[in-house]
């Protein structure tokens, strides 16, 4: 049964809902939400307590957030908290007021939770071993080492880009005075942390709104032909340049700038002043924008307890993919995977790469099928769409637009038209790449026309500019095989120099 569930989280800058849907058959996604902008660290008085329009404001937005839940469904509905809430002096007041107006316990995170959730959200959407994880928030940052995929070392930091555009009001942008003082504000803070200075030339992962932005920016500025931000790294040099830029604008002039939402204007400066710092700080290698993080990191927690870490990103979302596309066959996508890698491996036996080719052949040959839950007429047109527009975790964009290609492959010219836009990532080498993997794609399909599995292993030999595909079963099983591959001859030998030809063993 198709289960719904809901997580609030009351951040410093922003509140937000998530809704997420778990299926029976064990998928899940993202189905609705609901933001709004609270600035509650920027509402805490000298006491440090947050005052009475703070706590009424978030008492506005949980009721209106619960009765947009309530059209869902849910089974349950999660509010957390994490720094202005934690780090109020009137915490329990606090949950109190909200608790007696809305029926709601908040469950305040300690900043321990905060970087595990963060942490875990991060891991389980990147193939990355090693590195910094840091998210900055509106009143706290955490930042995170780990290594073999394993968290070794955390702290919340009592500082966000919220806290320090109120302690340094940058609406004017920052000057080299304030710039100074806020970045021996974060140097003293990691002083006080042996390990974070021990690991030097390590990729900083950032997560959170900041980062978000940053990355939108940047996209926007360098006319970045792809659409996500998740997985997008960037170099030191484009990151200060950027915020060079934006720092010496005036408020007035900065929220017309190109990717920052309007809600940032303010706070974009002092968050990547922190960002900045703590990259020169550790000596990082470089930035990656990961747009996975707290909510999806409890998301995994609360409701996949079995197995809250993914090992293995990739096979995950695409298994999550086709579990959301019941419709496409999934024991013939899989037998054809199976082919299409055993197919290359023999045509590339030795070839030093391989193992990397074969893990797109093998993602593109699981979803080769899926667009023909809109339209199958016109399949893979539809099949390039979904998986540009889809969560592949573990791939970078680039490798992205390959396994899309590769998936919706029917020529050399229609790749070239479909990948025009992405001249910037895709090669003309790539679109070689693309052609012959997207061709033995085509043959792997054509191995198993009808959808009956009957060849489970392929044993190839080459002579006279033919290849010839041995299979054992009872011919007139495979007679409709054998017309797709005569159909398909022609074109394969473009790409691959020799003709497929199956020969088929009788059953003793």
């Amino acid at each position: 049964m198709t289960k719904r569930y809901g997580i609030i989280d009351i951040g410093s800058n922003s509140i937000r809902l998530v809704i997420y849907e778990k299926t029976e058959t064990g998928a899940h996604r993202v189905v609705d939400g609901n933001k709004r902008s609270a600035r509650l660290s920027g509402k805490v008085n000298e006491q440090g307590e947050l005052n009475d329009d703070g706590i009424n404001d978030l008492i506005e937005t949980l009721q209106i957030f619960t009765l947009f839940a309530s059209q869902h469904k849910l089974v349950t509905l999660v509010p957390i908290a994490t720094a202005a809430i934690r780090n109020a002096t009137n915490q329990q007041t606090i949950i109190e007021r909200v608790y007696e107006a809305t029926g709601m316990m908040i469950r305040v995170l300690t900043g321990g939770e905060e970087a595990e959730f963060g942490f875990l959200g991060m891991v389980n959407s990147l193939s990355i071993q090693d590195g910094f994880l840091l998210d900055i928030g509106g009143g706290s940052s955490e930042l995170t080492l780990f290594l073999n995929r394993k968290i070794i070392h955390s702290f919340s930091f009592p500082f966000g880009c919220v806290s320090f555009n109120k302690k340094y009001d940058s609406h004017q942008g920052l000057t080299d005075q304030q710039l100074h003082s806020l970045q021996q504000d974060v140097i003293t803070a990691l002083n006080k942390h042996e390990w974070i200075s021990q690991y030097a030339h390590l990729p900083l992962i950032a997560v959170g709104g900041t980062a978000r932005s940053l990355g939108k920016i940047h996209q926007a500025a360098i006319q970045y032909p792809f659409t996500q931000t998740h997985n997008y790294p960037i170099q030191s040099e484009q990151v200060w340049t950027l915020f060079q830029h934006l720092s010496q604008l005036p408020q007035d002039k900065r929220k017309k700038e190109a990717g920052l939402s309007k809600d940032r204007v303010d706070v974009i400066v002092p968050g990547i002043a922190v960002m900045s710092t703590i990259f020169q700080y550790i000596q990082g290698t470089h930035y990656i924008i990961c747009g996975a993080g707290l909510r999806d990191g409890l998301f995994h927690k609360l409701f996949f307890p079995e197995q809250p870490l993914l090992q293995h990103p990739l096979q995950y979302s695409v298994q999550n993919l086709l579990a959301l596309h019941t419709a496409v066959p999934r024991t013939h996508v899989e037998h054809v995977s199976k082919l299409a890698v055993q197919l290359l491996q023999h045509l590339y036996n030795g070839n030093e790469n391989v193992a990397q080719l074969s893990l797109y052949l093998e993602t593109a040959a699981n979803l080769y099928r899926i667009g023909a839950t809109i339209d199958y007429y016109d399949y893979s047109k539809h099949t390039f769409y979904l998986i540009i527009h889809s969560h592949l975790n573990g791939l970078s964009h680039k490798e992205i637009l390959l396994v899309a290609a590769i998936a919706s492959y029917r020529s050399k010219n229609k790749t070239r038209n479909e990948l025009k836009d992405y001249s910037e990532l895709i090669s003309t080498e790539d679109i070689d790449v693309i052609c012959k993997l997207g061709m033995l794609l085509q043959l792997a399909a054509a191995l198993d026309h009808s959808e009956t599995q009957s060849i489970n292993q392929v044993n190839l030999t080459i002579t006279d500019e033919k290849m010839i595909i041995q299979a054992q079963a009872d011919k007139s099983e495979l007679s409709i095989e054998q017309i797709k591959i005569k159909e398909l001859a022609n074109d394969f030998k473009k790409q691959w120099n020799v003709k497929p030809v199956l020969k088929v063993t009788p059953i003793a």
